[in-house]
């Protein structure tokens, strides 16, 4: 298709052609579409193949807000939304109307999200990710993909819509796409609108909170490897205190414990500037900063090897942000 389809009925998309040669690719969205959203379009046209077909869908899902949550003021923009979806490569956008997906109300049986659900967002959030499940349950089902894809920035909504698949049987192909971040190093997010400029400048904070604890875990890996290629260096910094070599004997002993509490340094690492953010004008509003195992989204122990998220929710002004990367701890020896 060289247009791009606007549908907003469950029975136009039905009748919505499958190519014969191609996989069908979905990004879900709801809507206000920046360049973060732009990638995944871009990711999954790539994912399908010019023989393929890339749906977008826009729709601002009420389950998923809580009692004191912007839904209301949530934005909507789905001229400059397809627009964007257009030039990104999508074949059609189905934008339906709430009473569309919810024909008879709130629906009385939804999906729960269980024990993951209920940590970190889930803690701050209840029922969010509930509503979330639900809504993407049905959106599989009414665009029925080859391939969904979705941010890694929104990692414990990522990890629950992988269970999700898994356990209920989707036929479809999870994708995460690595998370779009501004020259600045902001992650992307249709919220970052709300921020005024003294805001976002502490807002700042959580990316730089992120990438501090990645630094503290690159350090401590070269220390361990030292370490590992030195095993009586605890030895060696006892031997050169005595005889008054302090750098050396100092620099001796951070090698030898290099190979411990490496989670507890990522953290404090991240806390350290975290902390610095809520004494700015205006302050940083932490809610959580956790580092987590993305399977099952609980703390990792200080012996973890494998990879884990490291991620952070907080508050700037009246705007609620997240954030997370990715690290690789390796194996102790």
């Amino acid at each position: 298709m060289t247009d791009l389809l606007l549908i907003d009925t469950a029975e136009e998309l039905h009748k919505l052609p499958r190519t014969a040669d191609g996989p069908r690719a979905v990004v879900m969205t709801m809507g206000a579409l920046h360049e973060g959203h732009a990638t995944l379009i871009r990711t999954a046209r790539e994912r399908a193949g010019e023989s393929g077909q890339v749906v977008v869908t826009v729709f601002v899902n009420p389950l998923q807000f809580g009692a004191n949550e912007d839904l209301d003021r949530y934005p909507r923009t789905l001229d400059a939304d397809l627009e964007i979806a257009r030039a990104a490569g999508a074949d059609a956008v189905f934008a339906p109307a709430a009473d569309e997906v919810y024909p008879g109300g709130d629906p009385q049986v939804r999906v729960s999200a269980g024990p993951m659900g209920e940590r970190l967002e889930g803690a701050t959030r209840p029922g969010h990710f509930d509503g979330m499940l639900t809504v993407v349950a049905k959106l599989l089902h009414l665009t029925r993909p080859d391939l969904a894809l979705y941010g890694q920035k929104d990692a414990q909504q990522l990890a629950l819509i992988r269970r999700m698949v898994t356990d209920l049987n989707f036929p479809v192909e999870v994708v995460g796409v690595p998370t779009v971040r501004e020259e600045d190093g902001l992650a992307l997010s249709s919220r970052n609108r709300y921020l005024s400029a003294q805001e976002r400048r502490t807002a700042l904070a959580l990316s730089r909170a992120l990438f501090a604890g990645q630094d503290r875990l690159a350090a401590q890996a070269a220390l361990r490897a030292r370490a590992e290629a030195s095993p009586a260096s605890d030895g060696r910094a006892t031997a050169l205190a005595r005889l008054g070599e302090i750098r050396s004997a100092a620099d001796a002993h951070a090698v030898s414990a290099a190979g411990t509490g490496l989670p507890d340094a990522v953290r404090a690492a991240a806390r350290h500037v975290l902390e610095e953010a809520g004494r700015q004008d205006p302050p940083l509003v932490l809610d959580y900063l956790a580092l987590v195992d993305p399977q099952d989204f609980t703390d990792v122990r200080p012996d973890f090897t494998g990879q884990a998220v490291l991620a952070v929710a907080a508050k700037v002004g009246t705007t609620r942000l997240i954030d997370n990367i990715p690290l690789e701890f390796g194996a102790h020896t």
